[in-house]
């Protein structure tokens, strides 16, 4: 029996508020005290309209099942209790059903659940879109992209064991069905920083302990690194192993990630080469040096890890030492090389550490979209997901919180914005009259930051851009001069008189207002952050590495392509990419997740109300609960409503015939609720106030006691009712089964009384007449029996004579035999008694021979040459004799064999024995394709009317003619053709017409490629170049490869007297177009038997499963 499927409301049973939008009072301790009584219930969601607030439970819980996916999947917004699925399913359903590109905008500070959040939207959004193998494909790629840029980009710090430390946005596309075709991955401001350095209590990128704790031991001597931790400068000893983070374990899960993304071997062995270098970068020491000059000149300690580096590398070590002794300056036309003390020696080594992991990590990034990009080139729908820093306080702020306090100012201002816009353009939608809110725009402060004239962003880029001495304090100063009179900008060198007694902001520090509070910034470092400047020696050294994914991620070290124009600075970078992310949100319908921080212990069930409020000031959530209610604090449209309170007013109960919007006002007049509290839009009710909603819901609680009341009563009835009409029928059905009992007792007895009257009657009959059958057969026999005794004497009298007759011939011819043998005896005595012992030897040997050549007859083998059975030897002296015979018989069954051959059948034969060399011990189908005759042309053409047209069109023999699956190069699906060979061709041609699609002479064939599975998956390469060869490699699969390949491997020999080159191996490449694919045979079951089942997983890489 099927579950009854139970439908409930935000509303029902609820724990404090789920809306805030209909708390009441409406302050900042109601607010805080809502939260904290949800959360101390399990509830970790509360919707602000359609704002969700996630408070981080640090702990699982189980609302996160595949049930909880069903129970939320295509359900109302506010149908069920708050819930992050609810805002992924509004979002998914917008963008399939009403063509609206979404965002989902994630924001929190560290610790907040963030990263959490993004993967639960989209593994809800994996879970209810459609299925099917390629759609299953580009999901699981999606997900388990996570888990590489996680690896290497997230590190424990001391508010989040798993704090992401870029800002990641994933564009998501979808077909018309609502389909994921693939995605675009933006990462924002990797915290490169962190690579050389980490604050006390926190640790490096997790990619570091993940690979020296999971690799294997054969791994890491080839990466020349070892499991000791200490014994690496970059990585910090105080938080080297964190409490429930497996690191060896999640090296596991990052290199099985990695390859179903699409990386291939080779890719991740790169990859890790590079994180060893970057790790044992940090392990180079420096010492200074005298030169003539007086000048100090940095050389390299130890230079045995410094050989390492440069073997993982592919770079010669003189270039790379050079690179960190010595700078070259060029201006023009004239180079200018100079020392680097030891200082500016360590300096170079850490920006080439932090240069390379950074870069890594763009090309990781670009690489994952390579392979999750849609291949289709249809129009799709984007789903964004943006998961990005939160707001950033810490003791010490420098130019990292504040270029991310920045990017959460320009988010802030695109929520406010957005929000409102959503709330007027529904105001309008309903016909409801907007009145004007009033709210903080942060606009003034974002204009302070990225103004492009006086903005800091500018000024800062000025300052490094100068000629002359650029110092950190030289750009306070200039800070000092620009924005002295701006009311969101503090300093204590200000020339606004009323910041001049502010002694508790040092010299060195500048202070701005932000939305969520002043945050002190330290300007020690913002101009070397903000150059980022890596010296070209490093970069020319890494030019020249034989690494191609190291030359590959330092273009600019070309000789070939030096560019004096100075690079652009990372916070004129990171400006235009926030820019360029805002005009992207604006495109698309907003979704938004704050996530909250319930303390810094990182525990579950604690809730500490200082830091919850001041996450809640910093989000602005009052702020958005006040604009939301700024007209009416409840919407509903007219059918949920009138179904939800429809039973408070006799009209509407249980049933209203008319419009629900009349229902919905019926039942208010009834209610006698004031007019000035609620407004009617065109498809929605209005209430202003929360407490006319809880009137309604107290109203609707007390009815329904009611009428379980009276459902009880009509229950408990037409149960009785129902008992008393079962217990009269069954008494009837009782009373029926009593009679039909008795009736059928009565008739038993009557015909068992009647068969037994039968039965004697019956009996008497039949022994009457058996009496009369053995009387006459009595006589019938007395007849018989006389005439045979008369026979039998007749013939015994006949017999007696004929034996006595013979006995008296026998006895003659016994008389005559030993008559003659006495003569005999007599007339040869003399001669025999001389030459007996002779003549008993010859007459014995000869014998012997005769039996052995008679008994050899009778067991003679088959004729067939590979028959090796022969009869035992009977005498030792016929030894020789016997392998002789041995020997001529087989030499006699040999010519009778090959007597037999026609010319054409020898032909085959020689096609059989050169399948042999080719094959045999070579691939597994072999085997089973000796046995089967080579018959060439399977399609009968000649024969065939259907290919009368073909034949035709053909005009030399055909030395085989067979239907292959031709597999498509873009996605791996095959198509029936028509396979011909002829002695200078091979020709495809379609197999219901019989057209010819194409004509390959032998000499552009110059390999065929096959695995040494049990399968007929095969690859032609072509000559570059030739006329064939324009799309690329043809793949085919056919059930008669062996004969296929040696046919055209023979006729190739005889027409162009050159051999093919037949690779058997379970990996080779194909060339399609102007890339090169891998092709990959796997073990895998097959939907259509044998057939190899081939999937085209990324640009580079085609796998064949075979049986």
């Amino acid at each position: 029996m099927a579950k009854m499927e139970v439908k409930t409301s935000l509303l029902d049973n609820m724990i404090g508020v789920g809306d805030m939008v209909l708390l009441e009072p409406l302050n900042e301790d109601s607010f805080i005290d809502n939260l904290k009584q949800r959360f101390d219930h399990s509830e970790i969601y509360t919707y602000i309209g359609s704002v969700v607030i996630s408070v981080n439970p640090y702990r699982t819980l189980p609302i996160y099942t595949p049930d909880k996916v069903e129970e939320y999947r295509n359900r109302n917004f506010y149908e069920l209790s708050p819930h992050i699925y609810a805002l992924a399913d509004e979002a998914y359903r917008s963008l399939r059903d009403q063509d609206k590109d979404q965002c989902i905008l994630i924001t929190g500070e560290s610790g907040a659940g963030k990263t959490e959040a993004s993967k639960l939207v989209m593994s809800y959004v994996a879970a209810v879109c459609g299925k099917g193998a390629e759609v299953n494909q580009v999901k699981e790629q999606l997900l388990q992209s996570n888990p590489v840029l996680e690896a290497f980009g997230n590190a424990k710090t001391a508010r989040n064991d798993n704090s992401s430390r870029f800002g990641k946005y994933m564009d998501i596309e979808f077909n018309f069905k609502g389909d994921p075709l693939g995605g675009v991955i933006s990462n924002y401001l990797l915290e490169k920083s962190r690579v050389v350095k980490q604050p006390r209590g926190e640790r490096n990128f997790h990619i570091f302990y993940q690979m020296l704790s999971g690799a294997s031991d054969d791994l890491l001597d080839k990466l020349k690194l070892e499991r000791d931790f200490s014994k690496y400068n970059y990585l910090s000893l105080d938080s080297a192993k964190v409490n429930g983070i497996d690191d060896a374990s999640n090296f596991r899960t990052v290199r099985n990630a990695m390859q179903i993304v699409g990386f291939l071997d080779h890719e991740t062995q790169s990859v890790l080469a590079i994180v060893a270098a970057v790790l044992k970068l940090g392990n180079i020491e420096f010492k200074p040096e005298s030169r003539v000059n007086g000048l100090d000149e940095s050389k390299v300690k130890d230079k045995n890890e410094l050989k390492e580096i440069c073997e993982l590398m592919g770079i010669e070590q003189t270039v790379l030492e050079r690179a960190f002794s010595f700078r070259t300056v060029e201006a023009k036309q004239e180079k200018v090389s100079t020392t680097l003390n030891v200082a500016q020696a360590y300096y170079a080594r850490d920006a080439l550490a932090k240069n390379m992991y950074s870069r890594l990590f763009s090309w990781l990034v670009q690489r994952i979209n390579e392979s999750i990009k849609a291949q289709s080139k249809v129009r799709k729908k984007v789903m964004g997901v943006l998961d990005i820093y939160g707001f950033e306080i810490f003791e010490e702020n420098s130019f990292e919180q504040f270029i991310i306090n920045y990017c959460n100012e320009k988010l802030q201002q695109i929520f406010i914005e957005l929000t409102l816009k959503e709330e007027q353009e529904e105001y309008i939608r309903e016909g409801i009259e907007w009145t004007h809110i009033e709210y903080f725009n942060n606009a003034v402060i974002c204009d302070l930051i990225e103004n492009n004239q006086n903005g800091i962003i500018a000024m800062l880029d000025e300052e490094c851009l100068r000629p002359g001495t650029v110092t950190d304090d030289t750009f306070l100063e200039k800070l000092n001069q620009v924005c002295a009179t701006h009311q969101h900008f503090e300093s204590r060198m200000s020339k606004c008189s009323r910041f001049l007694n502010d002694t508790s902001l040092p010299h060195c520090c500048f202070r701005i207002q932000h939305y969520a509070g002043k945050v002190m910034y330290q300007v020690e470092g913002f101009v070397d952050k903000n150059n980022d400047l890596l010296y070209r020696d490093l970069s020319q050294a890494m030019w020249k590495a034989n690494h191609s994914l190291i030359k590959e991620l330092f273009p600019e070290g070309n000789p070939a392509k030096i560019n004096l124009k100075r690079p652009p600075t990372a916070g004129s970078q990171f400006k235009a990419s926030v820019s360029t992310l805002m005009k992207n949100l604006q495109t698309k319908n907003p979704n938004y997740i704050r996530c909250i921080k319930p303390n810094d212990k990182k525990a579950a069930h604690i809730f500490n109300d200082a830091l919850v409020r001041h996450q809640v000031n910093y989000l602005g959530l009052l702020e958005n609960v006040r604009v939301r209610r700024a007209g009416f604090a409840f919407r509903q449209p007219y059918e949920p409503c009138l179904k939800r309170y429809k039973m408070l007013c006799k009209q509407t109960w249980p049933h209203w015939k008319g419009p629900a919007r009349d229902g919905v006002e019926v039942l208010l007049n009834n209610l006698k609720i004031p007019k000035e509290e609620y407004s009617f839009g065109r498809s929605k009710i209005f209430i202003r106030n929360p407490r006319t909603l809880f009137k309604l819901e107290e109203l609707r609680k007390e009815r329904l006691e009611d009428l379980a009341t009276l459902i009880q009563k009509i229950y408990r009835g037409w149960k009785c009712r129902t008992r008393f009409l079962l217990m009269k029928k069954s008494q009837i059905v009782v009373s029926a089964w009593v009679r039909r009992y008795l009736q059928q007792n009565k008739y038993k007895r009557i015909k068992s009384s009647t068969i037994v009257v039968q039965s004697y009657t019956r009996g008497w009959k039949a022994r009457k007449i058996l009496r009369e059958l053995k009387y006459q057969k009595r006589c019938n026999e007395a007849v018989t029996t006389i005439a045979a005794y008369w026979h039998g004497t007749q013939a015994r009298r006949e017999l007696k004579r004929l034996k006595e007759e013979a006995r008296r011939k026998h006895a003659v011819a016994v008389i005559w035999a030993y008559w003659l043998g006495l003569k005999v005896r007599r007339e040869y005595r003399k001669f025999f008694r001389a030459n007996a012992g002779k003549k008993i030897y010859a007459f014995t040997i000869q014998r012997i021979i005769q039996k052995y050549f008679l008994e050899m007859k009778n067991k003679m083998p088959s004729v067939s040459p590979i028959d090796n059975n022969w009869p035992t030897r009977p005498y030792l002296f016929l030894d020789s004799t016997h392998k002789e015979m041995k020997r001529i018989f087989h030499l006699w069954r040999c010519k009778k064999y090959r007597d037999q051959f026609t010319e054409q059948k020898k032909f085959i034969y020689d096609e059989k024995l050169e399948a042999s060399e080719l094959f045999k011990d070579k691939k597994l189908s072999y085997p089973a394709s000796v046995g089967q005759p080579f018959h060439g042309d399977y399609l009968e053409i000649s024969k065939n009317p259907k290919y009368k047209k073909l034949s035709d069109t053909i005009e030399e023999k055909i030395i085989i003619a067979d239907t292959v699956n031709k597999i498509n190069r873009a996605n791996g699906k095959g198509a029936t053709r028509i396979f011909l060979l002829t002695k200078s061709n091979v020709t495809i041609a379609d197999q219901k017409s019989g057209q010819i699609k194409l004509e390959v002479p032998l000499g552009d064939i110059t390999k065929v490629s096959m695995s040494s599975q049990n399968d007929g998956f095969f690859a032609l390469h072509l000559k570059e170049g030739s006329a064939a060869a324009c799309k690329g490699d043809f793949l085919f699969s056919s059930d008669h490869l062996i004969e296929m390949a040696t046919k055209l491997y023979r006729t190739t020999l005889m027409q162009t007297k050159q051999k093919i080159y037949i690779e058997i191996a379970d990996e080779f490449l194909v060339q399609f177009k102007q890339d090169k694919v891998c092709v990959k045979f796997i073990q895998g079951t097959q939907k259509n038997g044998n057939i190899p089942t081939c999937k085209r997983k990324n640009n580079r890489l085609l796998e064949v499963a075979v049986p």
